[in-house]
């Protein structure tokens, strides 16, 4: 597992790099102490996990974690609990408070290693149309794979697995996961493109759909079929999908 740490302060990554030193599955790929390099370094090393501090300068961590389009699992590491809040909203996986614990690590450590890190390396979330990156190998964001999404102020780390409904509007795209539904700057084809077929399927054309999260299916008009997904929204999906679906999803 590839880690990072960043923090202005060079004493607190000494002693963070030697309670880590605890774990040999952890390897500490870089060091960073400003956002600015560290940006650098997340985009070149592509580490699993963050030990990130708050406050920086120039840039706090939660303008760094802003910045990233893929973004790594985070655990905070500060001198202040005020934080712990918002850290939590932007999903980080634990919230340590200097000076760090070796029972606190412990526990996110514990944590990491009880979740399924990304596979391949993304260099980016869901690009936009005009930055797509074409290879003759499609590098697919799988359900275990985790996104950063922001709307406005609001941003969240999002396991793509979770979101079940993908829905166009225009040259936007909203998202639907757990209660949220945040509208993004990206078409539906840009984002699909970049998503697992086995996973999401097409329904019709403003909706895209996560497999995993249909409940209940329909015969419908024109052999269609209508789609419950788990929080009981209603897709309809057009003919010539369904033919699709029905040959993914049969035995």
């Amino acid at each position: 597992m590839k880690a990072m740490i960043i923090d202005d302060e060079r004493l607190a990554r000494v002693a963070l790099r030697r309670l880590l030193a605890e774990y040999p599955h952890i390897e500490i790929v870089g060091e960073a102490e400003d956002a600015g390099d560290a940006l650098t370094q997340i985009m070149s090393l592509q580490p699993d996990v963050l030990f990130l501090d708050v406050q920086m300068p120039s840039k706090d961590g939660f303008q760094l974690l802003a910045e990233l389009e893929v973004a790594p699992k985070v655990v905070f590491t500060t001198a202040y609990d005020d934080y712990a809040l918002r850290a939590f909203q932007v999903s980080a996986l634990d919230y340590l408070v200097k000076p760090i614990e070796q029972e606190h690590l412990a526990r996110a450590v514990e944590k990491l290693g009880g979740e399924k890190l990304r596979g391949e390396k993304i260099h980016s979330q869901f690009p936009q149309s005009n930055t797509i990156t074409h290879s003759s190998t499609v590098q697919y964001l799988t359900a275990e794979h985790q996104v950063f999404v922001k709307d406005g102020d609001k941003c969240w780390f999002v396991r793509v697995g979770d979101i079940r409904l993908l829905e166009s509007e225009g040259n936007y795209t909203r998202l639907y996961f757990g209660n949220n539904k945040p509208l993004l700057l990206r078409t539906l084809a840009s984002m699909e493109e970049r998503l697992d077929p086995s996973f999401f399927i097409r329904a019709s054309r403003r909706h895209v759909v996560n497999m995993r999260a249909i409940t209940e299916v329909e015969s419908w008009y024109g052999g269609g079929l209508m789609l419950t997904l788990t929080d009981g929204t209603k897709v309809e999906m057009s003919r010539r999908q369904a033919q699709k679906l029905r040959e993914q999803m049969t035995i």
